[in-house]
């Protein structure tokens, strides 16, 4: 059985680049103004051709069941954790209006993307990142349908934000797999795309390193806003997320996802949906860096139990 140390050594890559990231931001290498430019590159380019090469070629996204399964999850398991964030937060005194929506979407959201990728594929390898990019289209469409109503408060569903380059490269990559056509995808064309989309979660996490540097102390802490965001990000969503995993008829690769997806500390997501959409972004900040931060401790602990408990093994290096 592996140790917590040895995931922490792992997956210690991914925080390096994090750290990284502040420490050239805080040194004057990647100005503010370089970030929505960079990341523009990342999200319609380079995320994309990361994506349809890892997806091209993956046997398991050949069911159909286990493809239904990752996007029913993906949707299903954040508006589980959202509700949690809702009652956490009637119980630490939240209301509308104080930030309570927020605090329920940053809370109940974990990081799917940056940070979750990279720690899937050197745990679990590449089959099992095409599985999280499907998994991935789930979670998109719950965070800018019911995500976006309930940080605006408004009736209706946005639908053109999920015309974004991930989930179309996640359809065509699927489109073409479902056809058998994923083979014919090679030479040049198949070697230009892998090229485009290797340094996407790299510079992507450098960024969101610079990003959480940036928002470190822009508001006075409130430990209401952090430890009850600690328990439901860290503390009741890995068990939600790993009893799925246990105890669902799900594929091997799926419940790989689930493991890593119950780890993860809060996502960026819910700040930028903050923003937009007249949320308090003070509170979503909290959350994520203080998740962030504490993941440290408890990423290993909970990849170690779950992995244990559901009988997994990594594939670490």
């Amino acid at each position: 059985m592996i140790s917590p140390s040895t995931v922490i050594t792992s997956v210690w890559p991914v925080y390096l680049l994090l750290i990284a990231g502040a420490i050239l931001r805080r040194a004057g290498v990647i100005q503010k103004e370089h970030d929505a430019g960079i990341m523009r590159v990342v999200y319609s380019v380079m995320l994309p051709c990361f994506i349809l090469d890892k997806v091209l070629g993956s046997k398991i996204l050949h069911s159909g069941a286990a493809v239904g399964w990752a996007v029913l999850l993906g949707f299903g398991l954040i508006m589980i954790g959202i509700l949690f964030g809702v009652l956490v937060g009637k119980l630490i005194g939240l209301e509308k209006g104080t930030g309570m929506r927020t605090f329920a979407l940053s809370a109940g959201c974990q990081n799917f993307g940056f940070t979750a990728a990279p720690v899937v594929e050197i745990l679990w390898g590449t089959g099992t990142l095409a599985m999280l990019f499907v998994h991935n289209i789930g979670v998109e469409t719950a965070l800018w349908s019911v995500g976006v109503m309930m940080m605006s408060g408004k009736r209706g569903i946005q639908w053109r934000p999920l015309l974004n380059g991930p989930i179309i490269a996640v359809a065509i990559g699927l489109t073409l797999v479902s056809l058998r056509l994923d083979g014919h995808v090679t030479g040049a064309l198949r070697q230009a795309i892998s090229m485009a989309g290797v340094g996407a979660f790299p510079i992507a996490i450098l960024i969101t390193g610079c990003s959480m540097i940036d928002l470190i102390g822009a508001e006075k802490p409130s430990w209401k806003w952090i430890v009850g965001g600690a328990v439901v990000r860290l503390i009741i969503g890995p068990l939600v997320i790993l009893s799925a995993a246990k105890y669902l008829p799900l594929t091997t690769e799926l419940r790989q996802v689930l493991i890593v997806q119950a780890a993860m500390p809060a996502g960026m997501t819910a700040l930028m949906l903050a923003r937009l959409y007249g949320g308090r972004p003070a509170v979503a900040v909290q959350i994520i860096i203080s998740t962030t931060i504490l993941s440290l401790l408890s990423l290993p602990w909970i990849i170690t139990w779950g992995c244990a408990w559901i009988g997994l093994k990594p594939s670490l290096p």
